[in-house]
C-alpha cells in the first residue's frame, strides 16, 4: 500500500463514496415501493462496483462487507427473496460500514481493526431466509449519517487547486482595481483601453472559476432521506420526506457551512414538530408527517425554506423553560409579544426536552444553527402557526470569496459595506436636516418614505473622530439605508466613494471577537479596508428589530411592549417637524375654524363656538411652553385659513388645540413604550404604521401648563 499512487486512490475513495450515498438513497426510496425491480438492480450494480474496485487494491474487509450485500441484493433482484424492513437495516448497516472503512482509509490507507462479521452473518442469514438475532450494527459515528465516512475532497476537479486558483482570481481583481484607479488618474490615450480589456477578461475569469465552485444543494440533500428515516424511526415517528429544488447552485464552501445547520433543522422538525401517528390521526391530520426541503434563488441569495406540518412551537412551553431556566427575566417576559417568545429558540441553551435523548434535549441546538448561518452571512427567521407546523426560512449568500460592496469613510478611514444588506442611498441637503431629523427619546431618526428610519453615526460607532472629510454642520448628509435580520436602518457617513468588487480576507483571531466588523479587504491602492457586518452592528448598538424602534442594547431583543386593545389615535402635525398620536377618547369633535373668528382678550385667543365661548391654543406652543405662559399662543402656525383645531373636553369645559395639519385616524392595536424620560405631556411612544409618534395625553399636558379650561366671559370683544 506504500507504493499505492495517491490520485488514483482519491479517485477510488471518492467514487466509492458516491456509490455508497447512491444506495442509501435507493434503499430509503425503495420502503416506499419495495417491488421497484428497477431501482434494485440499481442497488445491486452499485454495491456491485464498490465490490469490484476495491478488489484491485486489496481491500478484503470492504469486499467482504459489499459480497455479503451484493449476494442479498441479487436475490432480491431474481425475485427469489422479498424485500423486508429487516433488510434495509441490514443494507443501510451495510452503507454504513462502507463509509467507515473508507474513512480508515483515506485517514491511512488501511482498513482499520472494526470488527465487520456480525454484520456479514446478519446479511447471510437474510440471503437464507432465516430470521437473524438483532446484534451490533457496524461502528460509525452516530445516528446522524452525514457525518460519517470520508470527506468530499473533490468535484472532478481537485479541490485545492480550485481554491488556489480562486486566491489568483481574487489577487488579479486587486490588481485590476489597482490600475484602474491608477489609469483615470492618467492621460495616457492607450492605457485606458488595455485597462477596460483586463477589467473584461478578469470578470470572465471570475465568473468561470466561481461556476466550477459552485455545486447543486442536492449534494448535501441527497443524504436527508437516510437521516430523516433514522430519527423518524427512533422517535416511533412516520415521515415523507420531500426535497425541490435540488439543482440550486452554491459555493461549495456554504454548502459545507449550511451542512450542520440543515441537519439540526431536519432532526428537530421531525423530533420536536412533527406528532406521532396516534396523536395526528386523533387532530385530524394524515398519520403520516411532511416535511418539505424547498432552495431557490432570490433577490441575489438563496433561500432554502424547511417547512414541517405539525404542531407549531409550543409557545407557552417556551415561556416555561426559558423562565425555568432563567433564560429571560420575568419583568422582559412581561413585555414579550408572541414573535418574541418564538425567537427565543435562539437562545444559548435554550430547550423544552424534559429528557435527554439520543436526538434531542442537550441544549444544544438553535443557536448554534443561528451563528453558523450568520458566520456566511446569512439570516434565518422562524414562522409558525399552532397546530398548522412551522417554517425556518435561511437566506444565504452565493459565494463568499469576491462580493460587491459600497466604499465609505467615517474618521479618514475606509469602510466596505457589503451590498447584500444596502437598500437605498440618502444625501439630506442643510436645508432640510432641521426639518428632518427628529429624535425619538434621545435617538435620532430621519423621516423616510412613510415611517421614521433610526439613524447611526458610524463614527460614534466606531468612536473614531471627524477629520478634514467630516461634513460639518452646514454641509450635506450622507446616508446609507441598511437592512438586516428584519430591521432598517439608517447609517451615518462621511463620504461615499464608489461601489466595487472586493476580495473577502479573514481577520486575525483577536479581530474576529469584534461583532461590527466581517473581515478586510485591501483597496486598488493597496491600502486596507475593514468590512462591515451589518447585523452585528445593528445588534451592537441595540437596533429593535422589529419595530425598527432605538432601544437599549439589553432590551433588543423584547422592545415591544404587550399589546393593549384595539384603539383608536389621530394623528397631526404640530409644526413643520413635529407628528404627534392623541387617543380619539381624549377628542371632543375636530373641527376647522376660520382665521378671522379669533378673537383676543389680552394674551387669550377666543372663538365663538356652538353658542358659547371657546379658548384656543397653538399645540405647538404649548409643546414649547416650558412653563412661559405668556408664548402659549403667541404663535400661529402660518397663514394657514381655516385653522384646524382639535377640541378636548372635561367637566363641561372645552379647549381647542390649533395644530399644523390633521394627518390621518388611525385604528389598529399598538403597543405603547412608556419611558422615564419621556416628555411633560405624553405617554410615551408609539409605532403607528412603522413610525415612531409620540403619544400626547392631553390630560397631563393641561396639568403641567399653565394653560387652563376657563370659562372665558361672554361679553368679551375682538381685538382689532
Amino acid at each position: 500500500m506504500e507504493s499505492m499512487d495517491e490520485g488514483i486512490l482519491r479517485e477510488f475513495l471518492a467514487e466509492s463514496l458516491e456509490n455508497a450515498e447512491q444506495v442509501e438513497r435507493e434503499l430509503v426510496a425503495l420502503e416506499r415501493e419495495p417491488g421497484d425491480l428497477k431501482r434494485i438492480a440499481t442497488l445491486f450494480r452499485a454495491v456491485h462496483s464498490i465490490k469490484g474496485t476495491c478488489g484491485f487494491f486489496g481491500f478484503t474487509k470492504l469486499a467482504a462487507v459489499t459480497h455479503a450485500g451484493e449476494n442479498l441484493l441479487g436475490r432480491l433482484r431474481s425475485g427469489e427473496r422479498t424485500h423486508t424492513p429487516e433488510m434495509a437495516d441490514a443494507l443501510l448497516a451495510l452503507v454504513d460500514a462502507v463509509r467507515t472503512i473508507l474513512g480508515r482509509i483515506e485517514a491511512t490507507q488501511e482498513e482499520g481493526d472494526d470488527d465487520f462479521q456480525p454484520l456479514i452473518g446478519r446479511l447471510a442469514q437474510l440471503d437464507a431466509a432465516t430470521t437473524p438475532a438483532p446484534i451490533a450494527e457496524a461502528p460509525h459515528a452516530d445516528a446522524d449519517s452525514t457525518s460519517a465516512g470520508p470527506t468530499e475532497s473533490s468535484i472532478r476537479v481537485d479541490v485545492h487547486l480550485l481554491d488556489r486558483m480562486m486566491n489568483l482570481v481574487g489577487e488579479l481583481v486587486l490588481a485590476r482595481n489597482q490600475l484602474l484607479l491608477e489609469v483615470a488618474a492618467s492621460d495616457l490615450a492607450e492605457l485606458p483601453f488595455t485597462a477596460q480589456r483586463l477589467n473584461h477578461v478578469t470578470t470572465d475569469l471570475q465568473e468561470m472559476v466561481m461556476r466550477t465552485r459552485l455545486q447543486p444543494i442536492g449534494g448535501l440533500w441527497n443524504k436527508l432521506p437516510r437521516l430523516a428515516r433514522d430519527v423518524a424511526a427512533a422517535c416511533g415517528k412516520s415521515v415523507r420526506l420531500d426535497l425541490e429544488g435540488a439543482e440550486t447552485e452554491l459555493d461549495r464552501s456554504i454548502i459545507e457551512a449550511m451542512r450542520d445547520p440543515i441537519t439540526h433543522l431536519v432532526r428537530n422538525a421531525i423530533d420536536h414538530g412533527i406528532e406521532t401517528p396516534a396523536e395526528r390521526t386523533a387532530g385530524g391530520k394524515p398519520a403520516e408527517g411532511r416535511l418539505l426541503l424547498r432552495a431557490f434563488h432570490e433577490g441575489g441569495k438563496v433561500q432554502v425554506e424547511i417547512t414541517d406540518d405539525g404542531a407549531g412551537l409550543p409557545i407557552e412551553r417556551i415561556r416555561e423553560s426559558a423562565l425555568r431556566q432563567h433564560l429571560v427575566s420575568a419583568e422582559r417576559a412581561a413585555r414579550m409579544t408572541g414573535r418574541d417568545w418564538a425567537n427565543v429558540i435562539f437562545l444559548p441553551g435554550f430547550s423544552t426536552a424534559e429528557r435527554v435523548t439520543n436526538v434531542s434535549g442537550r441544549g444544544v441546538g438553535m443557536d448554534v444553527v443561528k451563528n453558523n448561518v450568520e458566520r456566511v452571512g446569512g439570516t434565518i427567521e422562524v414562522d409558525s402557526k399552532s397546530g398548522e407546523g412551522m417554517t425556518v426560512r435561511i437566506r444565504i449568500p452565493l459565494t463568499l470569496a469576491i462580493v460587491p460592496a459600497l466604499i465609505v469613510t467615517a474618521g479618514g478611514e475606509r469602510y466596505a459595506i457589503p451590498q447584500v444588506n444596502l437598500t437605498e442611498l440618502i444625501r439630506v441637503e442643510p436645508s432640510e436636516a432641521a426639518t428632518c431629523l427628529p429624535f425619538a427619546f434621545d435617538a435620532p431618526v430621519l423621516r423616510y418614505r412613510d415611517g421614521l428610519l433610526p439613524l447611526l453615526d458610524l463614527r460614534e460607532v466606531l468612536h473614531t473622530p471627524a477629520v478634514g472629510d467630516a461634513p460639518g454642520r452646514d454641509e450635506a448628509v450622507s446616508i446609507v439605508v441598511l437592512h438586516a435580520d428584519g430591521v432598517t436602518f439608517g447609517l451615518v457617513v462621511d463620504v461615499i466613494v464608489a461601489s466595487q468588487e472586493i476580495v473577502v480576507k479573514p481577520l486575525i483571531e483577536p479581530l474576529r471577537q469584534i461583532a461590527v466588523f466581517a473581515g478586510a479587504t485591501i483597496l486598488g491602492d493597496g491600502a486596507v479596508a475593514l468590512i462591515l457586518d451589518v447585523p452585528g452592528l445593528a445588534r451592537h448598538v441595540g437596533i429593535g428589530v422589529r419595530s425598527g424602534v432605538p432601544v437599549a442594547p439589553e432590551d433588543a431583543t423584547t422592545s415591544e411592549a404587550p399589546l393593549i386593545p384595539l384603539r383608536t389615535v389621530v394623528l397631526c402635525h404640530a409644526g413643520e417637524r413635529w407628528t404627534v398620536a392623541i387617543p380619539q377618547e381624549q377628542i371632543a369633535r375636530l373641527e376647522e375654524i376660520p382665521r378671522r373668528s379669533v378673537e383676543r382678550i389680552g394674551e387669550r385667543a377666543l372663538v365663538q363656538y356652538r353658542g358659547g365661548i371657546l379658548p384656543i391654543v397653538s399645540l405647538r406652543a404649548v409643546l414649547d411652553l416650558h412653563g412661559s405662559p405668556e408664548s402659549a399662543d403667541a404663535r400661529w402656525l402660518g397663514d394657514r385659513d381655516p385653522l384646524p383645531v382639535v377640541v378636548h373636553e372635561r367637566e363641561g369645559r372645552s379647549i381647542g388645540f390649533v395644530v399644523d395639519s390633521i394627518v390621518e385616524i388611525v385604528e389598529e392595536r399598538i403597543a405603547v413604550n412608556a419611558s422615564p424620560a419621556a416628555r411633560a405631556g405624553f405617554s410615551g411612544a408609539i409605532v403607528v404604521r412603522g413610525s415612531v409618534t409620540e403619544l400626547l395625553d392631553l390630560e397631563r399636558l393641561l396639568g403641567s401648563t399653565p394653560i387652563g379650561l376657563e370659562h372665558t366671559p361672554a361679553h368679551a370683544g375682538k381685538e382689532r
